[in-house]
């Protein structure tokens, strides 16, 4: 706005300078003597205003050609409208111009025509031969009256003279002598004495016998035909003698005859300046000219630029408003339309900020209740699920993808069907929530057991509809895995049946080997022959089968009360390596893989319970595989994921797999699925994983069964800190 000013200023003060360059210019032209005089100082003043002119539209135009390189707002329609009214003040100024230089020729051209000009001669001509005509009459006058001075007696010349000059009405009437003397003379003027003598030449003339006629100015008397003629003298032909008649021209006449003179010596003077003056007169109409175009151009610029500013502010505004800027305001833009567009815009954009602040506030609140409700269910170690009600996936908690060991991530936005085709241990939870979700919708409550990758997991679930229709509606399902919960009563159970076994079973097998040994001790040596040998065979076989009861006996009591854990690092690797060269000698040649990890961490443990956890599970895999073909793979590895602070053991062997019923009950006391043994082998294993706070899992793969064992890296802290398992 401070340009467009300054700009009004300089536009103010050249207009002043115009108007007096135009005035000067108009004044110059009325006066031929005056423009020539001006016409140096004139040119000067209006080149400094075109110079002016061209330098301040040059400056715009150049500011309007980098407004559009720059591609800034408004520069294109300024371009526009200055291209608009330049056209219009342009091409109407050149047609004005063409035409009026055309008028302006043919008009001084018609100043100067022929006839014009032949009239002034034929006006000046006839005015030539009136007053020559008058002339002749006069001198006609005079040549009768000399006729009648022959016989007058020179006394009476005086007398005579006075009466031919009232018979002929002229002013003055003198007769000359032959060397020009004055004889007589009459005048109508009685004041002045002498009568106005001739010049020389015009007696000399009359010497030579031609009168003379002319109309001649007599003093202060002004113009007055003068006639002299030869008058005879009484002394015969010898003698010569002039008389000069003085006639006065009417004053009306004269005036005539002076203006006559006057405009044809003007005539003349404008038909000598003809072409200088179509110059000068063509050199004015187009400094008007060009002066007021290159204002009108310039003011095009001012006018455009002021036109813009407004239609400029409402493009930024909007600009701003697209980016995001609402509450964007803009200079008000005065009273008229464009004004009132602005202040409506300046409304609106207030209005619009206002509404994104309400809609930040509850924006920041959603967030907020969402961010407590995302707190409260990731702290919850139950898992959740909310779904939308077409069933797709709409939020969880970090528990559910845990329990199902399922990246539910994935799965947002689809139904669970969908996830269940990725995953297909997930399908019979997809089918037990859709089945209860298409129901009747009330709340429902069901137990479901999962083959999941982590191991066969047993889940309490509960959901019910959620209040809303649309959109707003959907289902939540809550479960929590039970599996530790009942395992753990299971192993209290087994647990309370070991110690009762051991504690039962203990007592009586040592008074029964006792009595065996005794028997075989007294009775053997009073039989003979084949009744001795039959009382050894049944002694021994006695006292073997107690050995085995207690064995068995020392099992159980192991599993009800396992020994205190004596905790040190340990290399699991080789750890791993010393246990398998044990069972590399085993009868079919069973084929030992190691898959270890090298960056394993030192384990704090109790390596006596680990090595037997080793044992337990190679010997559990020995007897499961096929003689002959047992191939056993172990391999250990950090975590990943969840299980970044663990180390994993993996057992995998080639054998036919667990069935489905002993997946249930595999880590339980006396469940096996061989014909020896007390199936405990197992359930020490998970007692000892137990110990070391740790996770075990079993399941199936394409070729037989694995076991995963997970341990803690953290145990050396706990032992450290005194806590016992």
């Amino acid at each position: 706005m401070s340009w467009l000013r300054s700009e009004g200023f300089v536009r103010v003060a050249l207009s002043v300078l115009l108007i007096v360059s135009l005035y000067l210019l108009s004044a110059a032209t009325e006066n031929s003597e005056r423009f020539g005089r001006l016409y140096v100082w004139l040119l000067l003043l209006n080149g400094v205003v075109i110079v002016a002119l061209l330098g301040l539209i040059l400056n715009n135009i150049l500011r309007l050609v980098r407004s559009v390189q720059r591609r800034e707002t408004g520069s294109r329609l300024t371009l526009k409208l200055m291209a608009l009214f330049v056209l219009l003040a342009v091409l109407p100024g050149l047609i004005v111009y063409a035409f009026s230089m055309q008028f302006l020729q043919r008009g001084v051209d018609s100043w100067f025509d022929v006839r014009i000009e032949r009239a002034l001669d034929d006006a000046l001509a006839l005015s030539q031969a009136a007053l020559d005509q008058r002339m002749r009459d006069m001198q006609q006058r005079v040549e009768d009256a000399a006729s009648e001075l022959v016989d007058v007696e020179p006394a009476m010349t005086p007398v005579i003279l006075g009466d031919l000059r009232e018979q002929i009405r002229a002013s003055e009437l003198t007769l000359l002598g032959e060397n020009g003397q004055i004889i007589a003379a009459s005048s109508i003027d009685t004041v002045s004495i002498l009568p106005h003598r001739p010049e020389e030449g015009i007696l000399l003339q009359l010497r030579q016998d031609r009168p003379y006629v002319g109309l001649d100015p007599i003093g202060n008397a002004g113009l007055h035909i003068r006639a002299l003629v030869p008058a005879p003298s009484p002394d015969g032909p010898g003698s010569s003698r002039v008389l000069q008649g003085l006639f006065p021209v009417s004053p009306r006449v004269n005036d005539l005859a002076e203006q006559v003179e006057l405009a044809f010596s003007e005539y003349r003077e404008l038909a000598y300046l003809r072409g200088p003056l179509k110059d000068s007169f063509s050199l004015t109409l187009s400094l008007v000219l060009l002066l007021s175009l290159l204002f009108a151009v310039w003011s095009a610029f001012y006018l455009a630029r002021r036109l813009v500013a407004p239609v400029s502010r409402l493009a930024e505004g909007t600009r701003a408003m697209a980016a995001g800027r609402y509450g964007t305001q803009l200079p008000p833009g005065g009273n008229d339309e464009l004004g009132s567009l602005v202040h409506s815009f300046n409304d609106m954009s207030r209005r619009v900020a206002e509404v994104r602040d309400a809609a930040r506030r509850s924006q920041a609140l959603v967030e907020s209740q969402r961010a407590y409700l995302e707190a409260v269910l990731g702290r919850l170690s139950s898992g959740v699920l909310a779904l939308a009600p077409d069933g797709s996936l709409r939020t969880f908690n970090q528990a559910a993808s845990d329990i199902l060991s399922v990246p539910l991530h994935t799965g947002v936005g689809q139904p669970l069907s969908g996830l269940a085709a990725e995953h297909p241990d997930f399908e019979p939870f997809a089918e037990l929530v859709d089945q209860h979700r298409q129901g009747n919708g009330t709340d429902w409550r069901a137990e479901i057991a999962l083959d999941t990758a982590e191991g066969r997991r047993v889940l309490m679930c509960s959901g019910t509809a959620l209040p809303g229709e649309g959109e707003i509606g959907g289902h939540v399902i809550v479960f929590d895995d039970v599996t530790t919960l009942i395992q753990a009563q299971r192993d209290a159970a087994w647990g309370e049946v070991a110690r009762r076994l051991a504690h039962e079973i203990r007592n009586p097998l040592t008074p029964i080997q006792l009595s065996a040994e005794r028997l075989q001790l007294k009775v053997a040596p009073a039989l003979d022959g084949e009744a001795a040998a039959l009382l050894e065979r049944s002694t021994q076989t006695i006292v073997h089968q107690v050995e085995v009861m207690k064995d068995m006996v020392q099992a159980f009591s192991d599993y009800a009360r396992p020994p205190a854990l004596q905790r040190r690092p340990v290399d699991l690797n080789a750890l791993i390596r010393e246990v398998v060269e044990l069972y590399r000698g085993e009868p079919g040649e069973p084929q030992l893989e190691l898959e270890l990890a090298d960056d394993l961490p030192p384990l704090m443990a109790d390596p006596g319970r680990v090595r037997q956890l080793l044992n337990n599970l190679l010997r559990n895999a020995l007897e499961a595989a096929e003689p002959g073909s047992c191939h056993i793979t172990l391999s250990t590895a950090r975590g990943e994921g969840r299980y970044a602070d663990r180390i994993e053991l993996d057992v995998q062997d080639n054998g036919p797999g667990f069935s489905e019923d002993m997946l249930n009950r595999l880590f339980e006391p006396y469940v096996t699925t061989k014909a020896r043994g007390s199936g405990l082998g197992l359930a020490i294993v998970k007692k000892i994983v137990e110990e070391h706070r740790g996770t075990i899992s079993a399941r199936n793969v394409s070729h037989g069964a694995r076991i995963t064992v997970r341990l803690p890296l953290d145990v050396a802290l706990t032992t450290e800190s005194g806590d016992s398992p």
